[in-house]
């Protein structure tokens, strides 16, 4: 009943998020606003991550083509450098429809105070150190998890065990010892 609950909270949430942004997405984005939403994404190296797409597109085509037609190696080589190439001003299309996509789900306020901060040092600290927090805080996480699971455990055993429902863990544990020695 407490998961379905959860559930049922978590989907109500994001159905009222979906509906915001759509609602927001219907709106006209102004030019100051798609301004701020690209200061924002480049003080936040928002796309950055994406930058090796065309570089990695480009050697996997080159490597499955050479697989192919290794008589053709110097050509193959040469038209996918200069395509790729050609292709990378399309780059500037992922930044448009990314300002977009920040500027319908922030405020244009929101973004400018965003850039603002990720400009200041302690935003850019952020950046550089922020993902070696987030790794070390889901490590510290997931033993917390394992810790509140095995506390739990033991305090439900134990209750059931209070009430004669089921043996005690401790007890548990010495029954399956005597059961293998005995089988041995």
């Amino acid at each position: 009943m407490f998961l379905k609950t959860v559930r049922n909270a978590v989907l109500a949430t994001a159905a009222c998020g979906l509906a915001a942004v759509s609602a927001a997405g219907a709106q006209e984005i102004s030019d100051s606003h798609l301004q701020a939403a690209r200061a924002a994404i480049s003080a936040i190296d928002a796309t950055d991550r994406y930058d090796g797409i065309l570089p990695d597109v480009a050697e996997a085509l080159k490597a499955r083509l050479l697989q192919n037609n290794p008589d053709l190696e110097n050509e193959i080589l040469m038209f996918v450098d200069e395509e790729a190439l050609a292709l990378a001003a399309r780059r500037g299309d992922l930044e448009a429809e990314a300002a977009e996509i920040y500027a319908r789900a922030l405020r244009e306020e929101d973004l400018r105070a965003i850039a603002e901060f990720y400009r200041t040092e302690a935003g850019q600290a952020l950046i550089r150190n922020g993902p070696i927090a987030a790794r070390e805080v889901t490590e510290a996480a997931a033993i917390w998890q394992r810790g509140i699971e095995r506390d739990l455990l033991e305090r439900v055993s134990g209750r059931l065990a209070e009430a004669g429902l089921r043996q005690a863990p401790a007890a548990a544990e010495e029954g399956a010892a005597e059961t293998e020695g005995a089988a041995q």
